[in-house]
């Protein structure tokens, strides 16, 4: 089976934080940015990664981090049109900053505007002070309201909000409080999501006492979900809601197993190349020694040629988040692997009530969504 080079996207890391929350599992860093040094390799780093796709539009691009918009409204410039001389865009890109409301300010978020940013995501995670303070968060509900109000006027039309629930000592009614005042600001897209406590986090290392029980968490998403539905937020994955389909195309490009070149500090990419099948690159780790191997156009530390058993794990564990699913065809095109492959899981998924009977498509139907770690294990 042939593969076909799938929509490319492109994700650019930026390690720093004002303060490591104490549940993150992300590669960031607390301190001081070394600003222009970190641009100059983000620079270099694309340089090195893009002789494979020079020909192919990039349809999506995403700053993570880290804080994002700690770095000032020139040095996203200055990215921007980097990406530009090297990268050919869709006339539609879409580029996404994360933004904490602790540093957000009128000029910063004009400054993004300005450069080509046109869609923000903005780490709420709460407006209840106490949970705030909790989550080890920099920011009041207060500043998080008033960052939102920020990027309207700095004319940002398509902002997601980061909400989360099942936080330390979070009674039900408190977190659909905290949906409400959500829903309440109208943005485009929520990603309403569960608090877990990851590996290498320091809740892991001391659990925070009074998180929510199961039952808890079931009543917050029973009533929160028909909510969101209500007012318009249709959920087009596990923890994705968007109004007038203003869904998030980079994030929909990694659960429909696109391709993406990932530059910046512990950066991860996936590619599709011809003759060599699906190479999975990653970057330095650490930023200071990104810096120094970027700078040389060695930034990579890593790489791997994705076998078989890992191509069909990883297309059904990222599809099958997905409420509407994929085409079944995406399957072949997007992994090189016959639909054969997968066939025997499918059908036992299918007599387990857990997908969709239907050959052109792999959809879980509500049941999967329900219980989709259980669909997810057939696969895995």
């Amino acid at each position: 089976m042939k593969l076909q080079a799938p929509p490319l996207s492109l994700y650019i890391h930026i390690p720093w934080c004002v303060r490591k929350c104490p549940y993150c599992d992300f590669n960031s860093h607390a301190g001081q940015p070394d600003e222009e040094a970190y641009v100059e390799a983000l620079i270099a780093d694309l340089a090195a990664d893009t002789g494979d796709v020079s020909n192919r539009p990039v349809g999506s691009i995403f700053f993570g981090g880290g804080t994002p918009s700690l770095f000032s409204s020139a040095a996203i410039s200055r990215i921007l049109v980097a990406v530009r001389e090297q990268l050919q865009l869709a006339d539609d890109v879409e580029i996404t900053l994360e933004a904490n409301p602790g540093t957000a300010d009128a000029g910063h978020f004009a400054g993004y505007r300005a450069a080509g940013v046109n869609r923000l995501s903005i780490g709420v995670q709460s407006f209840d002070d106490t949970m705030l303070q909790r989550l080890g968060r920099i920011h009041t509900a207060s500043e998080a309201r008033e960052a939102f109000q920020i990027a309207r006027a700095a004319g940002f039309d398509n902002i997601n909000l980061d909400l989360m629930y099942g936080l330390p000592g979070q009674a039900p009614g408190m977190a659909i409080d905290d949906l409400r005042q959500a829903i309440a600001l109208r943005p485009e897209h929520l990603s309403w999501y569960q608090l877990t406590l990851e590996p290498n986090t320091a809740f892991h290392a001391t659990p925070p006492p009074a998180i929510p029980d199961d039952d808890m968490l079931g009543e917050i998403a029973e009533t929160g979900i028909p909510l969101l539905a209500s007012e318009g937020y249709a959920q087009y994955e596990v923890s994705a809601y968007a109004r007038h389909d203003r869904r998030c195309r980079h994030n929909l490009n990694y659960w429909q197993f696109g391709d993406y070149i990932g530059i910046g500090a512990g950066a991860h990419g996936k590619l599709t190349v011809p003759g060599e099948g699906v190479v999975r690159r990653r970057k330095e780790r650490h930023p200071r020694r990104y810096m120094e191997t970027a700078s040389a156009g060695k930034a990579l530390s890593g790489e791997n040629r994705l076998q078989d058993d890992d191509l069909l794990m990883e297309f059904m564990l990222n599809s099958l988040r997905l409420n509407e699913g994929v085409p079944a065809a995406w399957f072949e095109h997007r992994t090189g692997l016959a639909l054969a492959a997968i066939g025997q899981r499918l059908a036992l998924a299918c007599n387990q009530g857990l997908i969709e009977e239907d050959e052109s498509i792999i959809r879980p139907t509500q049941a999967g969504r329900q219980y989709l770690n259980d669909l997810l294990l057939l696969f895995s």
